[in-house]
């Protein structure tokens, strides 16, 4: 590589990949705000956002002792066991203790989480929601579309409800948590398939399943919703805390921490997964690829960077059955694989692009996925100096980057 070349230290899992560019051919992201730092960790940034709520008062000045609180909660957020000391930390400022707590996670989640608690509040009960489970399902209210909603019992039949979760890009209600932490995660198994489409960008605006999600968390009462903005790598951003309508405000936070624009597709993307290995799952592999597949040429080259080692699901298992991904739709929509949208996605970039995998996983199991493997940086630099044009995201599983020219 020539002396005058553009170097990138790229975060790669815990550790760094230097890519080299070639002269003009780097894109940059533009992107929708500069990153602020984070101001506190992420036991503080919770505490401190129900101290002051968006557009409300202390979340305690709502509460009393004797209310028996569920908090909906994401386990897979970063730092997720501070996150939930901190909602425990203010809940005890209202005189609740920990025994008075139901702490409900969504199907398969991990629980590490609980080990990780400080040790004033083991008496917190842990519940993960089985869908299939008619005991532990009750009726909630009929929506104005005519759905019969039954829910998780611990929720419904809570006196008051929290929902602690992140703000991210999702491939089924746009963006992920808040209203869409309660529905469809913590409902009955759907009976079809939700449609997704992985080309198209979110709409800021509550449209299909995720109005339907936030008209649902309406019916609950008035939850209160605990956002939490992912920064880069295992980071906590900032926490955004409030009542239903101050979802807005969550993806508005989430879309200036993490949206971008390029004037022009490209003929290569690198995309690059950052953070903890152990938090990465297909679906974030799923999302990188996606996320480059948004701005790369049809035909181009997508290299998709990573050292996890995520399990691989039923879906993924029919991928690898697969020639190659055309068709892979409808037999996934067919098997309905609870894996389906990270399949969904994955399908769709191979289809659209050559992927190319840098992982923990074997060579033949990337290769069954559709894709080549990567070893080294200096493959990524041949990968860059064969396209015309080059596009480098970090974090991309978190990333939403759109084509859009630049004002002339």
């Amino acid at each position: 590589m020539g002396r005058y070349n553009t170097r990138m230290d790229l975060p790669v899992g815990r550790g760094t990949w230097t890519i080299d560019v070639a002269p003009g051919k780097l894109v940059p992201v533009r992107p929708a705000s500069v990153p602020s730092v984070p101001t506190a960790g992420p036991r503080e940034l919770v505490r401190a956002a129900l101290e002051a709520p968006f557009g409300f008062e202390p979340l305690r000045r709502a509460l009393t002792p004797d209310d028996r609180v569920t908090v909906v909660f994401d386990p897979a957020l970063p730092a997720a066991a501070e996150l939930l000391a901190g909602v425990l930390d203010h809940l005890r400022t209202a005189g609740i203790e920990p025994a008075a707590v139901a702490v409900v996670t969504p199907p398969g989640s991990p629980e590490a989480w609980i080990d990780d608690l400080p040790d004033e509040y083991a008496d917190v009960t842990a519940e993960t929601h089985d869908p299939a489970d008619e005991r532990k399902r009750a009726y909630l209210a009929t929506t104005r579309g005519g759905r019969r909603v039954y829910l998780n019992r611990t929720l419904v039949e809570a006196d008051a409800i929290i929902i602690l979760t992140g703000r991210g890009y999702d491939p089924v209600t746009g963006y992920a948590g808040a209203e869409a932490a309660v529905f469809p995660a913590l409902a009955e198994a759907p009976a079809t398939p939700p449609e997704i489409e992985p080309k198209a960008a979110p709409a800021p605006e509550p449209t299909g399943l995720r109005a339907e999600a936030a008209e649902i968390a309406w019916l609950l009462g008035t939850p209160f919703l605990v956002q939490a903005i992912e920064g880069a790598g295992d980071a906590v951003q900032e926490v955004v805390a409030g009542l239903l309508d101050s979802s807005a405000e969550g993806v508005r936070r989430q879309d200036a921490r993490w949206r971008g624009t390029v004037p022009e597709r490209v003929g290569a993307v690198v995309a690059a997964v950052g953070g903890s290995p152990e938090r990465v799952t297909f679906l974030d592999l799923a999302k990188a690829a996606a996320c480059a597949a948004r701005v790369v040429t049809k035909g181009g080259r997508i290299a998709v960077l990573s050292d996890a080692t995520p399990a691989l699901g039923e879906g993924a298992a029919l991928l690898r059955s697969l020639d190659g991904p055309e068709g892979a739709t409808k037999r996934l929509d067919k098997l309905n694989p609870p894996d389906r949208a990270a399949c969904l996605l994955w399908a769709w970039a191979a289809r659209r692009a050559s992927l190319f995998v840098a992982s923990g996983l074997p060579d033949d199991t990337v290769e069954e996925l559709f894709a080549t493997p990567l070893r080294t940086p200096v493959e990524v630099g041949r990968l860059a100096a064969a396209a015309d044009a080059v596009v480098v995201i970090p974090d991309a599983h978190k990333t939403l980057v759109t084509v859009e020219p630049s004002p002339t």
